[in-house]
Parts: C-alpha cells; structure tokens; sequence
C-alpha cells in the first residue's frame, strides 16, 4: 500500500523546488539575443545580482553549474604554481581544492572537524606563519550541504584581518544565497561563487561569480585564465560577451522573475523564513535524537545551517527511511554523500518553501521511522509546528 499520489515533495539540497511562476516565466518563445527584450534582461540582471550578493562589485552569469563557478573564479584570480589554503568542513570545499589542483595551482588543506565549523583561530595561526606569503587565496564554503555546517565568514574575515595577510578569500555561497546572510563587503570576501539551482528557485544551469576591485587587481596577472570564463572578455561591449556566446535565454528568464519573487518577498524576510523553517525542522529532529538511533551530524547548534539539515542514522541503513519516504509518502528526501554516504539522509529547506512543506517531509519523516521500527523520541511533528506557532504571531 502506499499513500503517495499527488504531488511529489522535493526535499533534498539541490535543485530545489522551482515556482510555478518561475516555469511560466520561462515558457516562452526564443528570442533575438541582440537587441531589445534580451538586453533588457541582462541589464537588469546584472544589475540585481550585486544586491544579492551586498557588494558594490561587478556580477558574472555563466551557463554552468556550481562547479563550473568554481572555475570560472579559480581561473580569473590564479596562476599556475601559486598556492591556495583549503578550509575543510565538508566535502565541497575540498572538492573546490582538487579542482584548483588538476589546473596547475599548489593546494594546502587546513584541516577541520567534519562535524564542526572552520576555526577561525587555526586559521590566523596558519596564516600568521605563512611569512613569505606565499598563500594567494583562501577557499571556504559559507554551507556544506553534505555536512550541513554553516561557516562564520565574518569571523575567517576578522583571523584574516587579525595577521594582516593579503590572500584573497573566495567563498561558495552555493547553499546559502537567498536563504541566509550574505555580506560580501562587510566581510571583506574577495570572489564570491553561486548557482541558480537552490536559494535562487531556478533550474540548475547558471552559475554567478562577484568580483570586488582586489579580485580584478589579481585578474590582471593570472595566467589561468581562458576565454569562455575570462572576466576582462565578458566586460567588452557586444551583449554575447556577457555570456561567452549564446545566452541560455530561458534560464536567464526564469531567473529575472525568480529574483523579482526574491525581492517582493524582501530579501531579510526570505533570510527570517528559511531561519524559521530550519528552527523548526531542528526541533523535529531534536525530539526524534531523543532515542538516540538518529542524531544531528553537526554538534554544536549555532553551526548547523538554515538550508539544510543533515541527520545521522545509527544502526541501519538511512537509505531504508530514504526509499520508504519516496515510495511510500511521495517525500523524496537528501542521500548523505561523500563520507556520509550510507551513514545519514539530509532535510532541505531551502529556496520556494513555506511551513506546510516542511511538516510535511517531517510527518513523511517521522510516519517512516515508525513503520521501520527505528527507534526515536515521539512528537517531532509536534514540536515543529509548536515553534513555529510560537514564533510566528499574527
């Protein structure tokens, strides 16, 4: 038996649920890429994305995914044989690293907690001791969605800061744009990365990359760099430079209404809606750890992010809950990847979300430990919605 028809509910970290307004958006005939309604957009665009990241540099948008952001940033700012820190939490960061590794560039890892944050003081200690400076940028995710670590770039700002070292810092803001706070200038971040894939509510298919003026100093002596991600290219005058060729028309028109949802809703007010419907996934899971069979992957609590949360089995396979929540419910839930794989299931909450979706995957969550015996504290639904009741008044 099964009770899942109807429609499906996406919870997992990318890509993310896309709105019905968004696909209208982009159900459209092609258009000239030269003039007119095209220009139009671009403009706009780039005129939009800086907002979102809160800086006062220049934007990109490449018809990639996030890890071809992540080349499009190494490329711009590096040159064969320098050397970058990687800051592990997760996978991601140091999947960014061996990229950078492959295109000739020297990788240094700092090593971390896979279930802690950076730590900003082993941070300013490494770079303290780099005296020949021979560290030319640092790489640092704000969100890991395998861990589901939240990162403190204001604090990795401030060790930076602390020692007075020039490397650049890029940061993968991926898993975090549009779902918690970004300041791109007030944190001293030099090269910011995204995708349109999770926060953004579009399909997967672009990726964004924000310079500020260091980052453009550094262009100008990088010998990585290659024309399709070149920055100084996609700054010419002839509107196809800004793409590296054709536009991706549709992608780019679902993405125009999409940030036109981000900011109706207002930008803080997305911020606050993704805390709460975190904070109240993370009560769930609270209960649920009370049995201890199942258990946050991240240990402390102000590190565990507003986009997703990833959950820890005990004794069993996730991949049983994972499969029963689909097949049965209609919930299609994260697989732990990387060193999680087999060992935890991950909860997103990220991008076009609102509390009846989150209950939910929750009731899906919480209906499927029960039907497969797996141990956990009871009333985890009920703990969500008693929060959320609390926290949002009329």
């Amino acid at each position: 038996m099964t009770v899942s028809r109807g429609r499906e509910f996406l919870s997992i970290p990318g890509p993310t649920n896309i709105p019905d307004a968004v696909l209208a958006a982009m159900h459209r005939p092609a258009i000239d890429i030269y003039a007119g309604d095209m220009i139009a957009v671009t403009h706009s665009l780039l005129e939009d994305l800086p907002k979102i990241f809160r800086t006062t540099g220049r934007t990109y948008i490449y018809a990639a995914n996030g890890h071809g952001g992540w080349e499009a940033a190494l490329t711009n700012v590096l040159s064969r044989g320098e050397t970058v820190l990687v800051l592990e939490s997760g996978l991601f960061a140091l999947g960014w690293g061996d990229m950078a590794r492959m295109m000739g560039v020297k990788v240094e890892v700092l090593k971390g907690n896979p279930r802690r944050a950076v730590d900003p003081a082993a941070l300013a200690q490494r770079l303290a001791a780099d005296t020949a400076r021979e560290i030319k940028a640092i790489l640092v995710v704000q969100i890991d969605t395998a861990s589901g670590v939240v990162n403190d770039l204001a604090a990795i700002h401030r060790a930076i800061a602390s020692v007075v070292h020039p490397a650049l810092l890029m940061v993968d803001c991926v898993a975090s744009l549009g779902c918690m706070p970004f300041a791109m200038d007030e944190w001293g971040i030099d090269v910011a990365m995204a995708g349109s894939q999770k926060g953004l509510m579009t399909p997967p298919g672009l990726a964004f990359v924000a310079a500020n003026e260091r980052a453009h100093g550094a262009h100008q002596r990088a010998d990585l760099r290659t024309r399709y991600w070149d920055w100084t290219f996609r700054n010419g005058e002839a509107h196809y430079q800004k793409y590296g060729g054709t536009p991706p028309q549709h992608l780019l028109f679902g993405l125009r209404k999409a940030l036109d949802m981000l900011f109706e809703e207002g930008l803080d007010a997305a911020i606050r809606r993704h805390a709460l419907l975190a904070e109240a996934t993370r009560h769930a899971v609270s209960r649920w750890a009370e049995a201890d069979a199942v258990a946050f992957n991240i240990v402390r609590p102000e590190e565990r992010a507003n986009s997703v949360t990833t959950v820890l089995v005990q004794g069993r396979e996730p991949s049983a809950l994972s499969d029963y929540c689909r097949e049965k419910c209609g919930v299609v839930l994260g697989r732990g990847i990387g060193e999680l794989q087999g060992r935890a299931f991950r909860i997103a909450h990220m991008g076009h979300v609102n509390a009846p979706m989150v209950f939910g995957v929750l009731g899906a969550i919480e209906m499927a430990l029960g039907a497969l015996g797996i141990p956990h504290g009871r009333g985890g639904l009920q703990a969500a919605v008693e929060y959320l009741g609390r926290e949002v008044r009329p």
